[in-house]
């Protein structure tokens, strides 16, 4: 079973413990130094970067939330200079000021390694093909992973999303050996093969890379079953740096985490107490190597936990346990992240609806659908159809412009949604 960087990916926990304690203070000093927001907050909380001695002294550094980094836009969050900053990515949830990540040439160069452990960790290796159906553009999940699997000697085929006819097509003309994308692009591939007549058997394909959403073991079984593959999981999340945080490996037993570059914690959401290994809360992730954006315990909202000990693979670095929900409301759909806080400031802005919703989410036909209620105004008179029609393209516009993800529109009768109490906001009937 292949290890890509057998030095920190193999080390004993007390080298691991002590390079990252060097590497924590090096970027405590950096984010203190070079970003105000940090400098202030150390001020707030009489926290000076001498104050960090060990390791768990990191509960006296403040968190970083999603709105901190909103409120840094575009820039303000970075801890180089401008022209030190040479890739620019922004959040895949399009709200009025989006999360911005700035990345440094040493930032690309330690990306590259880190998603290039993931795939590795996954099976794959030089001498393969990896066709990635992620998108390429300010969402961090296609670049993330081509150049991991550029790092690691592999072929790649960029395709980016979409246009599944043509996926199938390349899959068997340019042999693809590793799909990565979203579980749900998966199956919608399997779906698509089948009506197209062709067999997973006839493919060379044999393993897969699955984020952006969360894989339910029911999915993961039908994407293997349907597709003939290994389905692996693995974490990334773009304020933090992408894809390449951690992975699973063939043996599937949690994800790796990338110790030497990230510091994981788990806490309690309520009392924000750090929780014993083990105990599921809230993940918390410090970056230990990032330079342009180096981030001080930034709570990432997903729920999971923690596994020490070596694993099977030889691996010796902390695992994560697949990440099934989260803390606030968000939901994913697509690989994009949405707020129903989203959804409903729109409404706001549409007269003749009111801001009482329902979203409903499935899978058919292997690809995810999402279904927006939307309750009608009482001065708003049905009376040509032409009106009805107009109204729900104007709400896709709307939410497409600012989600980045067009639902079908379902128009109800005034009063039929405003007593929806908060738990049935969200309906989710996809099995995740």
């Amino acid at each position: 079973m292949p290890i890509w960087n057998r030095k920190y990916e193999t080390m004993e926990r007390s080298e691991m413990e002590q390079l990252q304690l060097e590497l924590l203070q090096a970027t405590v000093n950096r984010a203190y130094r070079n970003v105000p927001f940090y400098h202030k907050k150390f001020e707030r909380l009489s926290v000076a970067p001498e104050d960090v001695l060990s390791l768990s002294d990191i509960q006296k550094l403040p968190f970083t939330t999603k709105d901190d980094l909103r409120d840094g836009y575009p820039y303000e969050m970075f801890a180089v200079p401008l022209r030190e900053i040479v890739r620019i990515h922004s959040s895949s949830s399009a709200t009025a000021k989006p999360i911005v990540v700035g990345y440094t040439r040493n930032d690309l160069k330690h990306w590259a390694e880190q998603t290039a452990r993931v795939l590795s960790a996954a099976g794959v290796a030089k001498d393969d093909v990896v066709q990635i159906a992620f998108d390429y553009g300010l969402y961090t999940g296609g670049f993330g992973m081509h150049y991991g699997a550029e790092r690691l000697g592999a072929s790649v085929i960029p395709v980016s999303s979409g246009n599944t006819e043509r996926q199938v097509q390349i899959m068997q003309d340019f042999r693809s050996t590793t799909l990565v994308s979203t579980p749900g692009f998966a199956l919608y591939l399997a779906e698509v093969m089948s009506k197209l007549g062709v067999s997973a058997a006839g493919l060379w394909l044999r393993v897969g890379l699955f984020g952006g959403e969360p894989m339910a073991d029911k999915t993961r079984s039908e994407i293997e079953s349907k597709l003939n593959i290994v389905a692996t999981d693995n974490y990334g999340i773009s304020a933090v740096m992408g894809p390449g945080i951690a992975g699973e490996c063939e043996l599937r037993d949690g994800l790796h985490v990338n110790e030497d570059h990230f510091f994981v914690e788990v806490i309690d959401p309520d009392t924000l107490q750090t929780l014993n290994d083990g105990e599921e809360g809230e993940l918390v992730i410090t970056t230990l190597t990032k330079e342009g954006l180096p981030m001080l315990r930034y709570r990432t909202r997903d729920v999971t936990r923690i596994i020490r000990g070596k694993c099977k693979c030889g691996r010796t670095t902390a695992r994560i346990a697949p990440v099934r929900r989260r803390t606030d409301d968000m939901f994913i759909v697509r690989g994009v992240n949405i707020y129903p806080g989203e959804i409903e400031a729109i409404l706001h802005d549409i007269e003749q609806v009111k801001p009482h919703y329902q979203i409903i989410i499935a899978r058919e036909a292997g690809l995810e659908q999402m279904t927006l209620k939307v309750e009608l105004s009482g001065d708003f008179i049905a009376d040509q159809m032409h009106r009805l029609v107009e109204l729900e393209e104007l709400i896709k516009h709307r939410v497409h412009a600012v989600v980045g993800l067009t639902p079908q529109i379902k128009l109800v009768e005034p009063k039929t949604l405003q007593s929806i109490d908060s738990a049935q906001r969200v309906l989710d009937n996809r099995e995740i």
